[in-house]
């Protein structure tokens, strides 16, 4: 039997190694980290891990190897509060990125993965004790696409991060509810630079669209059969001290995921997702970023004060 959530997490986990650097390196030029951190990364396990400090009861579901990063990134789940009887584990070894981040937080990356496996169509039954909301990073899509289905027969919210435009970000942004994208995506997929065309743009495949534009804050477009209604705008951003972005995206889409759970109002969603991103952005690593929900609470206590 699968136990009741908040929050499941459906797709990408590896380990991250982050070094900081001064400059990101050219061609044939060798340098020197100032700082070296190792912590668990990936799509839906960053959003697992922080809907998880925020407070919701959460699950994972993907891949980690029978490997040292894949049990080291099993005991992070655990030390986190994030339920893993939903992860699968076997000889392909767990993927690794290696991240450069310079000292105003730009970052470089480079991943390495073999084939993995995959969980089955019906790992997860959700007629019995149905999460509160699934997020899902275009991997797993075995499991995914009937995943979906079945959620929105249910009326249960389903969110992608869809980070970069590949099949399955591309399978699954036409299926759920929430489109939640990176600006990139939006440029790659729907051709426009400004990220509430491209919102518009993207509306034709979901109810609801957010696009994320970093330091600018987000786009965001609502049709009329969204749950919150219709419209579209921007949302400005939260000003901080920037030291890392990796996961700040990841961060995102867990806490927006966490706050569709916990039936949170439009405006009040999108303020508390976008100050998770950015809290995530004030300390090096993705994972280590991550902010707990007091963390978060009083942030934006401060703001509104």
């Amino acid at each position: 039997m699968t136990p009741s959530f908040d929050v499941l997490c459906v797709g990408f986990a590896c380990y991250d190694l982050t070094f900081s650097v001064d400059h990101h390196l050219g061609p044939d030029e060798k340098g020197k980290a100032t700082a070296l951190t190792g912590c668990g990364g990936g799509l839906a396990a960053n959003a697992a891990v922080t809907a998880a400090r925020l407070g919701s009861r959460t699950a994972f579901a993907g891949y980690l190897g029978n490997d040292l990063y894949g049990s080291e990134h099993l005991r992070e789940f655990h030390e986190s509060g994030v339920d893993t009887s939903l992860v699968l584990r076997g000889i392909p070894p767990t993927p690794l990125s290696a991240i450069l981040v310079k000292p105003d937080g730009a970052r470089a990356l480079v991943n390495y993965r073999e084939e993995l496996p995959t969980l089955g169509p019906e790992a997860i039954d959700l007629a019995f004790n149905p999460p509160g909301a699934i997020l899902f990073d275009g991997h797993q899509l075995p499991l995914a696409v009937p995943l979906i289905q079945r959620a929105k027969a249910l009326g249960i919210p389903t969110v992608l991060d869809a980070d970069s435009v590949n099949d399955g970000t591309t399978a699954l942004m036409g299926l759920v509810e929430f489109l939640v994208t990176s600006e990139r995506f939006g440029r790659q997929f729907a051709g426009h630079d400004d990220s509430l065309e491209t919102a518009v743009s993207l509306s034709s495949y979901a109810p609801s669209v957010v696009v994320t534009a970093g330091e600018r804050g987000l786009a965001w477009r609502n049709r009329a059969d969204s749950r919150f209604g219709p419209g579209q705008g921007w949302f400005p951003p939260f000003a901080v001290e920037v030291v890392d972005t990796t996961g700040a995206g990841d961060a995102f889409h867990g806490a927006f995921a966490a706050g569709l759970s916990a039936g949170m109002g439009w405006e009040e969603l999108l303020r508390y997702a976008s100050a998770v991103g950015a809290l995530c952005c004030t300390k090096y690593g993705a994972r280590i970023g991550i902010p707990t929900g007091e963390e978060v609470a009083a942030f934006l206590a401060r703001r509104a004060e």
